[in-house]
């Protein structure tokens, strides 16, 4: 609605300026040509006016206007700001009208403008007038194609970044499902061997094992009811994932099998949101792969809260696998790590440890 008036606006003021400055040229110009009468008026009027349809009819308003304006040409009138409402016609085409439609339309509407070099007296003769006479269709044509291709470009770059955003948001949520899934079903499959083990000779104690299951099961589904919230928009059904919850963590571990010190220094205080939850996660998927491939059922963990970020270190004997064998577990914390500005290394010690450290920036997070 804004552009059909905008539209009406120009069109009105093309056709004033149209209507003063044709007589204002007739009165000045001193080369031989017909005197504006009533129909070089409305053959400028008209010229004028079919702009109102500039943008949503842009073929039909140029081929329009270059009928009108060659019309006024071959008549023998005067050149004048006739040519105005042409250059906008030509200018719309090239704007909002893909090549293929464009060229074709503004090839017609120049053919129709050259015809008066060749039937009028007051230009200049044959060939040596269509230089001149084709500026007024190539020179608008090439802006708003121009301006076309520049916006089209933009447009582009847009939906690019829009995409990138959108394929990161899928990344981290597949990275939080492999988090929470990874580290609850590995729990679980621990618990059920034990109970399977001891089920024969002591049920009470695989009594225990299930109970543990069932546990773990239930904080696993809640993390991940939490973490699939986002994708659907709604509010998270449980307190998000961090390391308020580091007990929970070590409990879950404690149960499956897995020892857990835990060394903390500095002084403990809110980190930030991002912060926060990398630092659980990364813990989570440390102590799970400690679960998944270490021999030796042992881990420390060590957090160090520094002036300007949380230094996170965990060690466990090197004993069997170390667990970096192209999952998503080590390249998913490498990659949290990043994505908050920090440092992450993982890999062999000298005395005979597998070592994950990460120190997470927390300056500059919401």
């Amino acid at each position: 609605m804004k552009s059909l008036i905008g539209d009406a606006v120009l069109a009105a003021l093309v056709t004033l300026v149209g209507i003063f400055g044709t007589f204002g040229a007739d009165r000045w110009t001193a080369t031989a040509h017909r005197p504006v009468d009533a129909i070089g008026v409305g053959l400028v009027v008209a010229t004028g006016l079919v702009l109102v349809l500039r943008r949503r009819r842009p073929v039909a308003t140029l081929l329009v206007a270059a009928a009108l304006t060659a019309t006024y040409l071959v008549l023998g009138y005067t050149y004048g700001p006739i040519l105005l409402a042409l250059l906008i016609a030509v200018y719309s085409v090239a704007r909002h009208r893909p090549p293929a439609t464009s060229v074709p339309t503004a090839l017609a509407a120049l053919l129709m403008l050259l015809v008066h070099i060749f039937t009028s007296g007051a230009t200049l003769p044959g060939v040596f007038g269509v230089i001149p006479g084709s500026a007024w269709v190539v020179v608008p044509f090439a802006v708003g194609l121009a301006i076309r291709l520049q916006r089209e470009a933009a447009a582009r770059a847009r939906a690019e970044t829009l995409r990138q955003r959108v394929d990161d948001e899928r990344l981290r949520i597949a990275q939080e499902v492999h988090d929470v899934v990874g580290h609850g079903l590995a729990a679980i499959k621990m618990q059920a061997d034990v109970a399977l083990h001891v089920l024969p000779k002591k049920p009470e104690q695989a009594e225990v094992a299930l109970e543990a299951i069932s546990r773990t099961s239930s904080d696993a589904l809640e993390e991940l009811r939490a973490t699939l919230a986002v994708v659907r928009r709604i509010a998270s059904q449980g307190p998000a994932p961090g390391l308020t919850r580091l007990d929970d963590l070590r409990k879950r571990m404690g149960e499956a099998g897995v020892q857990v010190q835990l060394t903390t220094t500095g002084e403990p205080r809110e980190l930030p949101a991002p912060v926060d939850l990398t630092g659980y996660r990364i813990l989570q998927e440390s102590l799970t792969n400690v679960l998944r491939h270490s021999g030796d059922k042992r881990a420390s963990v060590t957090l160090d809260y520094a002036p300007d970020a949380l230094v996170i270190t965990v060690a466990n004997p090197l004993a069997g696998s170390p667990g970096d064998g192209g999952g998503l577990g080590v390249p998913g914390m490498r990659q949290r790590v990043a994505a908050l500005g920090g440092e992450f290394t993982a890999g062999p010690t000298g005395d005979g440890r597998f070592e994950v450290h990460a120190r997470l920036p927390t300056e500059g997070h919401p």
